[in-house]
């Protein structure tokens, strides 16, 4: 069961939907996270959120941004993860309640899987490779987007649909 109340998710649905998709597919497309998806989605919490979270959660919510975002780095830094990752999964971090941490985990770990098995099935079908140009069909590295963006979005659906 989640914490997360509907009425927030109902708030912030509408603009991660968007962004979760652009990160996406410019993963798969590019290999990268755009800085202006990261910066969309921040603006979108920092703005939106002001309705949506209850003012005193309001900055402990904040500060997952900032422990996420250095965690991130630490990983990137030991190559476990790309920059674009650690920032998108930071700007993410505050759409969720601490107490949904667990739940989200186990969630984003099935999206992850799902999205990892479907793009290496989708990269062996040589008419996919030859009908796109999708940088991440021509390297061994995973784009971690194909996860992030849809993650968020299905942990919103499932907030909305907890209401």
């Amino acid at each position: 069961m989640l914490t997360l109340p509907a009425s927030q998710a109902l708030w912030f649905l509408p603009f991660a939907v968007p962004i979760g998709i652009w990160v996406a597919w410019n993963d798969v497309k590019f290999m990268k996270i755009p800085n202006k998806a990261v910066y969309a989605l921040t603006l979108v919490f920092l703005v939106v959120g002001l309705i949506a979270v209850p003012l005193p959660e309001y900055p402990w919510r904040l500060l997952q941004l900032v422990v996420v975002l250095v965690v991130g780095f630490l990983m990137n830094m030991v190559g476990m993860i790309g920059a674009g990752d650690a920032k998108f999964a930071a700007a993410m971090a505050p759409f969720i309640p601490l107490a949904d941490a667990r739940p989200f985990a186990f969630l984003f770990g099935a999206v992850l899987l799902a999205a990892y098995v479907t793009h290496r099935a989708f990269r062996a079908i040589p008419a996919m490779q030859r009908a796109t140009d999708w940088k991440s069909f021509a390297i061994q590295d995973f784009p971690m987007g194909l996860a992030l963006g849809p993650a968020l979005i299905f942990y919103l659906i499932l907030g909305l649909l907890n209401g």
